[in-house]
């Protein structure tokens, strides 16, 4: 008989066929193959309703917070990749809990995937907790690459298959589905937009320090000022400030001064919300209106155990403008709560609190000190919670997830309060309703099928390498001489001037950093330096539907190169939405180095090119919440997106679907929606994991500039061969 991992009661959760969502009390039971749950704990040889084989192949899914009838459950799906429809979604009612859940399967699974590919099908497996050696357990998402501190499979390889799906949105408000990734934020110490060199110290107060951002705006009105940023330290763990932050109830009020009221207008999906805010400003207020605000908020939980929200204004159809307020404008803003060593054996957390805004009317413009003192008040919410939790002694409870209630304050009329909450999605109630009422729902013993939804297919694999590979260097992949570019065209033209607009140019080499030749032992990086192939055309193309294999278009750049006798590697990055999208880099060689790491991935099979293939992005020009969502870690894209791989006589595509991956197109909703105000950089590499493949090189790197969506057009593609 298999040995158990770990057991327990656990909220089964799923949809019906008629769309509407239910949850039951089942008790799930994780086997070192297997996770099976029942109706009640079994007994004998009691058969389960319903079982997964956990293998390489599975996954496990972060669907973050949904709603069921006022309970907030925290979700996950584990499914096995080449049966996606197979899969069972669990959910508990505090995040400590499911995240143990999340921890242990996975620790399963690679595991598993680690003894298979030594070549041992059936292997023991005797589970060591990353909470108990003091590892934080760790969130979602991997798509990264973008949120590890590093972008190592041997040093994080449970970072590798996480991801959070999402339920997507509809096309109207596609721009603004899941704005903000904190996935991509969770670099404290890394990430330009916490960088020292990006912000000096105002003043402390209230025991915070208070940081504004040095970076001048040209595109922001002159009513919205620079961003701001409290900084301070709080007795507590990241799941209880969390767990406060995201709160809209009552508990708002004891420590955000500025807060006066709050509903959910929409719940996007289990990590995006748009919520209806009200400001609480004392500057002045029998003359200065009240203001309000609309926005999209974005939560995410990092590898490192710490959590980022990040939130944006936007328009919503149910929520306009209230009578008796102003709608401010939230440029960018949001919490990062990173985990602190403790201290005599107290939990410590840094939380930091970035706010820019335009707080708008007719004199915000013109009296500085109105902006200046409204935004400290909101800062001062930083000190609020250190406050909170040092004043009380609800310590021992589990963290709870917050549940979101439509309140009406007292001091506004009841006119307007019944206005605001027809906005609401869900109904109003309150906090002990909704404890009273769990144990009759609870019991419900109805249907138990899945959620009927698309999972993002994500492969992981580990490459193993034959005893008659030809060892090479990376210097024996540079290129001998060089090639005439004058054949090649795109429609997006190059231009490499630093002010030019609508264009592209290669991006110098040495900045990016890549593993060196000693990194296996010392983790050191090096800049990158010179490129092994030249990028020569770039296309920037829309359609009605999703543009693939784009190397088969008569007169591409890969179509010339293929007559010149040249070998094309292509990377087509799809954009989803009402309009399709797709920017396509054309990279040509001479030849490919028999034996090179280079020549493997271009003829190995998917999986070894998907734990392979890597992306660092960079953007050196660029708002602040761009540059706080997109950052710098390398991302190994097989393992945060889709990638389909078409293989031609003398070229290699690589479709990349930006629109499979949750993560990546909450960025791009960010960035598509001010991609005109943006420099972005990109280096395109094989990761090198052995010594005999090290140092690294770049096969390219290109910077686009301040690209316009207009300027893209309709390809005339021939019909796919493939």
């Amino acid at each position: 008989m298999s040995k158990v991992v770990y057991e327990g009661w656990m909220v089964r959760y799923g949809r019906r066929k008629i769309g509407r969502s239910f949850i039951h009390m089942r008790y799930f039971v994780l086997e070192t193959r297997l996770l099976a749950y029942y109706k009640r704990k079994p007994q004998d040889n009691q058969v389960p309703i319903k079982t997964l084989l956990i293998d390489g192949n599975c996954r496990v899914e972060d669907r973050g917070l949904k709603t069921h009838h006022g309970h907030m459950v925290y979700v996950l799906s584990v499914y096995n990749k080449k049966e996606k429809y197979h899969r069972i979604t669990m959910a508990a009612f505090n995040i400590q809990e499911a995240l143990i859940w999340k921890e242990k399967i996975e620790s399963i699974i690679e595991h598993q995937e680690s003894q298979i590919a030594n070549g041992n099908k059936y292997v023991s497996f005797e589970y060591k907790s990353g909470m108990d050696n003091g590892r934080t357990a760790s969130s979602s998402d991997h798509e990264s690459q973008f949120s590890a501190q590093e972008d190592e499979d041997d040093a994080h390889p449970n970072l590798l298959r996480r991801t959070t799906i999402g339920n997507g949105l509809p096309d109207s408000v596609l721009d603004w589905t899941r704005e903000f990734d904190s996935e991509l934020s969770n670099q404290n110490a890394n990430n330009q937009a916490f960088s020292r060199k990006h912000w000096r110290l105002l003043q402390c107060q209230n025991g915070l320090r208070i940081f504004e951002e040095l970076l001048e705006v040209d595109y922001l009105p002159r009513s919205c000022s620079r961003a701001m940023k409290a900084v301070g330290v709080v007795e507590a763990t990241c799941e209880e400030i969390f767990g406060l932050v995201m709160s809209m109830d009552g508990t708002r009020f004891e420590w955000d001064c500025s807060f006066q009221y709050g509903s959910l207008v929409e719940e996007v999906d289990g990590h995006t919300a748009i919520l209806y805010h009200r400001l609480q400003l004392d500057w002045f207020p029998m003359i200065v209106w009240p203001r309000d605000l609309c926005y999209v908020r974005y939560w995410r939980r990092n590898d490192d155990g710490s959590y980022v929200v990040l939130f944006r204004s936007r328009e919503h159809e149910n929520c306009g403008p209230q009578p008796g307020y102003v709608r401010a404008h939230v440029e960018s803003g949001g919490f990062n709560i990173s985990p602190l060593k403790s201290r005599n054996e107290k939990p410590r957390t840094q939380v930091q609190h970035l706010m820019q805004i335009d707080l708008k009317g007719w004199g915000v413009g013109y009296i500085s000190s109105f902006q200046q003192h409204c935004l400290l008040q909101m800062l001062n919410s930083v000190a609020g919670l250190r406050e909170w939790f040092a004043q009380t002694d609800e310590r021992g409870a589990p963290p709870r997830i917050p549940v979101m209630v439509n309140m009406a304050s007292s001091s506004v009329s009841s006119k307007k309060t019944q206005k605001i909450d027809d906005l609401s999605v869900q109904s109003a109630s309150s906090l002990d309703q909704i404890t009273a009422s769990r144990n009759s729902v609870m019991i419900d013993e109805y249907s138990d099928e899945d959620e009927e939804q698309m999972p993002d297919a994500e492969h992981e694999a580990y490459a193993t390498k034959s005893d008659n590979d030809v060892k090479r260097t990376a210097l024996e992949e540079e290129p001998i001489e060089k090639i005439d570019l004058s054949c090649f065209s795109g429609n997006l033209r190059r231009d490499d001037r630093d002010n030019s607009r609508d264009c592209w140019r290669i991006s110098d080499g040495n900045n990016f950093r890549v593993r060196s030749k000693h990194f296996c032992y010392d983790k050191t990086k090096i800049p990158a330096g010179k490129h092994l192939m030249d990028l020569v055309a770039v296309d920037w193309f829309k359609d009605t539907k999703r543009i693939d294999h784009v190397a088969r278009r008569q007169g591409c750049a890969a179509q010339v190169a293929s007559e010149k006798g040249l070998f094309s590697l292509v990377f087509n990055f799809q954009v989803p939405g009402s309009t399709h999208y797709s920017m396509v880099f054309y990279f040509v060689t001479r030849e490919l180095v028999p034996g090179s790491l280079l020549h493997r991935f271009v003829d190995g099979d998917d999986e070894f090119r998907n734990s392979r293939l890597k992306l660092i992005p960079s953007v050196p020009k660029g708002s602040w919440i761009v540059r706080q969502s997109v950052g710098s870690t390398p991302c190994l894209l097989g393992k945060a997106v889709d990638c389909n791989y078409i293989r031609g006589p003398k070229y290699l595509e690589v479709d990349i679907d930006i629109g499979s991956s949750t993560v990546a197109n909450g960025v791009l909703g960010l960035v598509i929606g001010v991609i005109t105000t943006l420099v972005v950089d990109m280096a395109f590499l094989v990761q090198a994991n052995t010594t005999d493949e090290l140092p690294e090189r770049l096969i390219g790197a290109v910077r686009v500039s301040h690209i316009e969506l207009s300027s893209a057009i309709v390809p005339k593609l021939d019909a796919d061969p493939f």
